[in-house]
């Protein structure tokens, strides 16, 4: 099964883990990554720790833990580049309308995926 058909019909929570430049780690739950017509995946990031983050460090860890059962999977990511408040962004959005949050600005960030483990052990 593609990763893209695995998040769409899998359930389950995930957390993004990333590091500044000095290595200080900060995890923070995340939805399922959009998946792009060119292969990559994006996050929608709010101006907080994880997008202030992979802007000095672009590497980042995508966990997803499966609802049902202790699967999942570990997406090894880096960080290619990002918009600002853009129509891609808000067409993306799944749960807020683009009028609630039209103080802060959002960021749509997109990584190449650089290697996907199983949640437990090494794979093959």
């Amino acid at each position: 099964m593609e990763l893209k058909e695995y998040f769409a019909a899998v359930k389950g929570h995930g957390i993004l883990s990333t590091a500044d430049s000095h290595g200080v780690v900060n995890s923070a739950v995340y939805a399922t990554p959009h998946f792009m017509d060119d292969g990559m995946i994006a996050f929608i990031m709010r101006e907080r720790k994880s997008h202030h983050n992979v802007t000095e460090n672009p590497s980042a860890c995508y966990l997803f833990i499966e609802k049902e059962k202790m699967g999942g999977k570990r997406l090894y990511l880096r960080r290619v580049r990002e918009e600002m408040n853009t129509e891609l962004l808000f067409s993306l959005r799944r749960y807020c309308p683009k009028d609630e949050t039209k103080s802060e600005n959002l960021y749509l960030v997109f990584f190449r995926i650089e290697k996907v483990l199983p949640l437990i052990g090494y794979g093959s």
